[in-house]
């Protein structure tokens, strides 16, 4: 087995990866947990309630984490990661698609 994924699995793990930061860092149902953890942040540090805030909506860092998650998981259980990978990259492509329909 190669530690690179095939440009199918590249893709479901991709389109997982997305649908999770995406779950995390902006989907309404998530709002409430995100604004506790901000405050906080902003109760325990003061000041770095701007850095959590931008760190869970940054594509750049919390992705990366996320990113790094998957393809872990991926190397350790590829066919299991795979599975699970399914549904999250299929609903990212509904959503997508249907973010750009209903414009």
């Amino acid at each position: 087995m190669s530690n690179i994924p095939s440009w199918w699995e590249f893709a479901l793990l991709a389109g997982a990866s997305f649908r999770v930061w995406r779950l995390l860092a902006a989907d309404a149902i998530l709002d409430r947990p995100r604004n506790w953890l901000t405050r906080r942040a902003k109760a325990e540090a003061g000041k770095h309630r701007k850095e959590v805030d931008v760190f869970l909506h940054c594509s750049w860092c919390l992705g990366s984490w996320i990113t790094l998650a998957w393809w872990g998981a991926w190397l350790i259980w590829p066919h299991a990661t795979i599975v699970a990978s399914v549904p999250w990259a299929v609903n990212a492509v509904v959503a997508l698609v249907a973010q750009n329909l209903d414009d």
